[in-house]
């Protein structure tokens, strides 16, 4: 399944239109989100959650590969890699020791839009990790030769989870396809020949560019007092220098005229279609109906089990699709997109499953949408903001990602009302919009025999699109 908000983990299953399940015992313990910001430009948000004696621990950076320039891609991904290896005071791998010295565990991601770090740790321990983050935010430090090694790294981690993956490579040149301006093109990890030449002093500049604290923000959630933690930001994070964010180019998307197609020839069991539209994406809630309206429409092709692609095209002995899905990029810093994908049943073919698919959204434009499926979709989305409750990780996160997309704390919770508010009306008018040739961007995977010596990497079902997971 292939829909899925900023709060929501991609896949999530539920049975049809259950009913929102009630707060958890302890939810008392909970109290909004809070934000502050430090005097060098360092944001802070903390949200206390007493319901169990831990907490998460993140730094956002408002960086990620959209920040890159030709020739360096892969920098800001790797920029994190080297912030483990050492700063002033602690050697390479020392921060990571330290962390699991006092309890906790701690990893980072790099995306097109930023870039963060994160640990969770017993809430007595949080002050350990507010100071070694502070530390290695401004001085981290390595040798050359650390570099050397660790570039070695990143490059096997492109190889295993790109090179060797044929959706990843399919959506890799789809993504290269897509955008001719906008800084979505390059891939978040790079490209092998930019890593080829990527220099140590390439990563320095980069960290010294842009890991600046007005550039960042401080993100606890769990067992703490907010006037407690604002304290002890100011006396680890506040003591960083301030200095400017330099300036971005806009680098507008220029408009598309007309269909654009690539086929990936690679080694696969079976064929793949992805089917990407350029679409408006959310700049405010109170002026962005159709971006709202398409979130809503992936949800009623694609949002729960039995939903209109897999009651039309993954059911039934003549069957078009082992698997077809629908998402729409919201929010983000650059360009958004909607993406139809699927894989063809046996005997059935990419072209078809194309015509299948762009036929169920032209359908809703015809014929609309009925009350009880944007009820059922709505109702979704209520209970999932309820579960991500449980998971300090999820709050945190959210909390992180709505900050760098310019949003405040409580976004999520009026981001819910809004979607509750799209009429069917709207859901059909975008429907008849945004689903022409000139938005249109096709990538089809063309399989070849196997080698059965070629390590698999991703599961055959897996959607292979940029993301932002965990790369240590």
């Amino acid at each position: 399944m292939a829909f899925a908000l900023a709060w929501a983990t991609p896949g999530l299953q539920a049975q049809a239109a259950p009913p929102a399940p009630p707060a958890t015992a302890g939810a008392s313990a909970t109290a909004a989100a809070q934000q502050f910001q430090l005097a060098n430009g360092m944001r802070l948000i903390v949200k206390t959650d007493r319901r169990a004696p831990t907490a998460v621990h993140m730094v956002w950076l408002r960086v990620g590969s959209m920040d890159e320039v030709d020739g360096t891609s892969g920098v800001a991904h790797a920029v994190e890699h080297m912030m483990f290896k050492g700063t002033e005071q602690l050697q390479p791998g020392e921060f990571s020791r330290r962390v699991a010295a006092i309890g906790g565990s701690e990893n980072a991601f790099t995306s097109f839009d930023y870039t963060g770090y994160y640990q969770q740790i017993p809430a007595g321990r949080l002050e350990d990790v507010m100071r070694l983050e502070a530390d290695r935010f401004a001085h981290n430090r390595w040798a050359d030769d650390e570099f050397t090694r660790e570039l070695a790294v990143i490059k096997e981690e492109r190889r295993m989870r790109t090179d060797d993956a044929p959706r990843a490579r399919l959506y890799e040149a789809l993504y290269a396809m897509t955008f001719q301006a906008a800084p979505y093109r390059r891939p978040i990890i790079g490209w092998m020949g930019d890593l080829d030449s990527l220099t140590p002093d390439d990563v320095r500049q980069f960290y010294r560019q842009w890991y600046v604290p007005a550039n960042a923000a401080v993100v606890i959630v769990g067992d703490v007092d907010v006037a407690q933690v604002r304290a002890l930001a100011e006396r680890t994070y506040g003591a960083i220098p301030a200095a400017a964010v330099p300036g971005r180019k806009p680098r507008e998307e220029p408009a598309q005229r007309g269909i654009r197609r690539l086929e990936l020839k690679a080694p696969a069991e079976q064929s793949y279609l992805a089917m990407a539209f350029k679409v408006p994406k959310l700049t405010t809630l109170e002026a962005s109906e159709d971006a709202l309206a398409l979130t809503v429409l992936s949800a009623v092709l694609d949002g729960y089990p039995g939903a209109r692609l897999e009651r039309a095209l993954t059911q039934g002995p003549d069957r078009l699709a082992d698997s077809a899905g629908a998402s729409n990029g919201l929010m983000g810093r650059g360009p958004q997109l909607f993406v139809l994908d699927g894989v063809p049943a046996p005997g059935k073919t990419t072209e078809q499953l194309e015509a299948a698919l762009r036929e169920q959204v032209a359908r809703v434009a015809r014929e609309g949408v009925s009350a009880a499926e944007l009820a059922r979709v709505k109702t979704q989305w209520v209970a999932g903001q309820v579960y991500k409750r449980d998971s300090l990780f999820n709050q945190a996160r959210e909390l992180g990602s709505q900050w760098v997309t310019g949003f405040a704390p409580d976004f999520s919770d009026r981001l819910i009302e809004r979607l509750r508010q799209v009429t069917a009306e709207q859901v059909q008018a975008v429907a008849a919009r945004y689903f022409g040739d000139d938005q249109l961007n096709v990538a089809v995977l063309r399989p070849q025999p196997v080698d059965p010596t070629t390590r698999k990497n991703a599961p055959a079902g897996a959607r292979q699109a940029p993301t932002s997971e965990p790369s240590r």
